[in-house]
Parts: structure tokens; sequence; C-alpha cells
């Protein structure tokens, strides 16, 4: 494993983390007085600054733009809107594109609108994705899907595992690979496997770190800092590099009631020292 004792070579920081106290030029001006190299913009924060400005204010810090979150949401709509999710999605790829961003991040979209069928809604995601690509490849952007917690399966992203992302893309070939995030997927019996099969295929795009706390008091906004929870965040890094990914360590970390109301320079500085600790 890579040693991260010392430096922030290998450290990424998602804008999320930062969402409650800073806007996006605060957080990539904190970030480059940091001496974090990485940084991971959601899309609402960059439409606010700007695409040219963000483009411009990254650039001139020298930051690597690790992922720009998120398209996806393919089932926003039922089948026969699916042409307006793919209109917001080819936006989402020119902007990944402006950035220099290395991918993508797609969160699938859960039930469509008045459904219970989450096969369907499975089934309109891969669809989904397969017109996407041809335009992503056109514009050098990989597609990273995100697994997320079966919680969200309804509301969020009908894609859970790793193992269904992974049949994805199997099924839709270059272009498509995975983000591990270890908030979603910590819980699943089969993640190390995955993890080797994704490697195995050079597939893992991005790797996402925070941890779950217990106990959880909002499944979405109270998402742990490094070290503050359960998550064995070393042994799945372990697994991460061993399956041959040396990018990225992205903190994300949606936290309403803490992280989001302390400093942001006492959330970057923690950031800083778990990454260095505990992951």
């Amino acid at each position: 494993m890579r040693d991260l004792s010392e430096g922030t070579r290998f450290l990424s920081l998602n804008t999320a983390t930062l969402r409650g106290q800073w806007d996006l030029r605060q957080t990539i001006d904190g970030i480059a007085r940091a001496g974090i190299p990485g940084i991971s913009p959601w899309r609402d924060q960059l439409q606010a600054m700007g695409l040219a400005a963000a483009a411009q204010a990254i650039r001139s810090h020298g930051l690597a733009v690790t992922g720009l979150c998120r398209g996806g949401m393919f089932t926003s709509f039922d089948r026969a809107g699916l042409a307006r999710a793919l209109d917001d999605n080819r936006r989402a790829v020119d902007e990944a594109a402006a950035l220099g961003a290395r991918c993508l991040v797609l969160v699938a979209g859960g039930l469509a609108p008045g459904s219970r069928d989450i096969a369907a809604a499975r089934a309109l995601v891969g669809d989904g994705i397969a017109a996407l690509l041809p335009h992503a490849r056109a514009c050098g952007v990989p597609l990273a899907i995100e697994p997320l917690h079966p919680m969200y399966a309804a509301d969020r992203a009908c894609i859970n595992t790793l193992k269904q992302a992974n049949d994805l893309c199997d099924r839709l070939g270059d272009g498509v690979g995975v983000a591990v995030d270890v908030y979603h997927l910590w819980w699943d019996p089969d993640l190390a496997r995955e993890i080797a099969r994704a490697g195995a295929a050079r597939r893992i795009l991005a790797f996402h770190i925070c941890d779950w706390l217990v106990p959880t008091t909002d499944l979405l906004l109270d998402r742990g800092m490094m070290g503050d929870g359960v998550i064995d965040l070393r042994r799945i890094r372990g697994w991460v590099e061993a399956a041959g990914y040396d990018g990225f360590c992205e903190v994300e970390i949606f936290s309403k009631e803490n992280w989001w109301k302390r400093p942001g320079e006492e959330v970057i500085a923690t950031c800083i020292e778990r990454y260095h600790r505990v992951c």
C-alpha cells in the first residue's frame, strides 16, 4: 500500500465536504492554500460560479479535477422522458471536458415516477448510459458509475452493489468504469472480489472516503469524518490499490449538523490529519 503518512500527494477534496460554509471559489482557494492537489466539484456550485471562471481558477492553482459530480439520474422521468435526462447528461460531459475532469460520476437514479419496477429502472439506466457513451467517448470523458447504498434504491440509485456496476461495465464496453465510495459499499460481503474484478478490467476511476457513524441520524446528511465511524478504511484502500488503482483518495462528507457548521479551515485540517492517520 502507498504511504499516506506524509504530504497530500494523493488527496482530493470533494466540494460537498465544504458545502455548508463555502461557495466554489472559496473552496478552490482553501484547498489550494492547504496544499491539497485534487478537487471534485458539484455541478450546481460550478454553474453558480460559472464554468469558465471555475475552470480558470482551478487551472491557476494547478489542481487536478478528480471527478465532476454528478451526471446520471436517468430514471428521473419515465422511459419516454429519457431524452430530457440525456440532454442534461451531455451538458455534464461537456462541463467535465472543460474542466479536464478525470471522470464524470454517474448516480443512476431510483424508481421512475409512479413505478414499483426496480428491474425496469435498472434496464433504463443501462439504456441511458449506452446512449450517453458516444458523446462521452468523443469528448474523452470516462463515465464512472457510482453504486449507492441500498437505502437509496427507491429515490437516488437503483444500482446498489459494485457487482451490478461491474456487470453494466461489461455490457457497455470502453469509456465506462466505477467509482468506489466506501460509504455506500463498505457493508458488501462481495466487495473485495468485485474491487479485484474492477481492477482487472482497469475500470476503477475514483475512490471516495468518509465514514459510517453509529448511530447515523440522517442517512443522507450525517456522514462521518474518517476515523469517527466503523468503516475499515485502510483495508478497503488496500483492496483498491492491490487492484491497480493509483489515483486520489477523495474525501466526500455530507454533514449538515456537524462538519458543515465548522470553519472551513478546520474541516480541511481535519481531513488532512485523518488522511494521514487512519486512511
